[in-house]
């Protein structure tokens, strides 16, 4: 087992190339040797079943691992109850897409805080998370993992991993997803040495169990932030960080098998590429 790597929807090479619709990306990803796709919701799970079916033809015919990422729209720790049913709404046409489409994961963002305190807004999003668990069991829908992510921004919940890991401790379906370039942005400038990113799997082991830490999902980029986090993603080519070899250099030490994701600005797949090729690298 190893770890794969791919790209956070569709790259400006991808279109350069002549291509058009995401039903070609798993071939032209495996093409380049990738080996992971996250299919972006993030405006909406507005993809028709013919469509997300299509994807995951393609996927599973060039053995492409397909993760999805939830709206934008989704808030946990809302007080509006319009906004409460819709956010349900959007976990469950989420996975529906997923289930289409044969991906195994939706990530998603918990949501500010709104005027609340952190520990007031998190425990509304606990509650709220709750009834989505609920109906997921209803519909049958909790083989597919739900992955909370961990965000840029200070006044964003999920800023803090252990806010992303109380979720998890909530369902054995609940994994978290670990955004590097985020950790780095929300901290002005951590996440650099291997020792930093090693906490992250150490703590995540601790919590949830050395198999959730081993087969973790990763977003990463290269952010340029503001003292109050994440500001702009930027591609391997320009000098922000953080550095990708730390991170890879501790997950071939321990023979950890993650999932990463590149969220580079256009050039998504070719970093991955980068990130894969020193990867492999490591193993020899």
């Amino acid at each position: 087992m190893f770890a794969k790597f791919g790209a956070a929807g569709n790259s400006d090479a991808f279109y350069a190339a002549g291509y058009k619709a995401s039903a070609q990306m798993p071939g032209w990803l495996a093409d380049l040797g990738l080996s992971a796709y996250e299919y972006q919701c993030s405006r909406g799970a507005r993809v028709g079943e013919e469509t997300a079916r299509l994807i995951g033809q393609n996927a599973a015919s060039k053995n492409i691992s397909l993760s999805i990422h939830g709206p934008y729209y989704i808030s946990l720790a809302t007080v509006d109850d319009t906004t409460a049913a819709n956010t349900i709404k959007h976990f469950l046409q989420s996975l529906e897409v997923a289930r289409w489409m044969g991906a195994d994961r939706v990530i998603f963002h918990i949501g500010g805080p709104g005027k609340m305190i952190r520990t007031e807004a998190m425990e509304r999003a606990k509650s709220l998370f709750g009834v989505v668990l609920e109906e997921v069991e209803k519909r049958g829908l909790q083989d597919i993992n739900l992955t909370p992510e961990t965000m840029g921004k200070q006044n964003q919940l999920g800023s803090d991993l252990d806010e992303v890991l109380s979720l998890c401790k909530m369902a054995h379906q609940v994994r978290p997803a670990v955004d590097f370039g985020h950790m780095h942005a929300v901290t002005c400038g951590g996440y650099t040495t291997k020792a930093e990113f090693a906490a992250v799997f150490d703590r995540i082991g601790e919590v949830l169990g050395t198999e959730a830490a081993s087969n973790l999902h990763i977003h990463f980029s290269r952010i340029e932030y503001t003292k109050g986090g994440e500001k702009r993603h930027w591609t391997f080519s320009d000098p922000f960080g953080p550095p990708h070899e730390p991170l890879l250099e501790l997950i071939a030490e321990r023979r950890y098998t993650p999932r990463i994701i590149c969220e580079s600005a256009g050039t998504q797949a070719i970093d991955a590429q980068i990130m894969q090729e020193f990867y492999r690298g490591l193993l020899k």
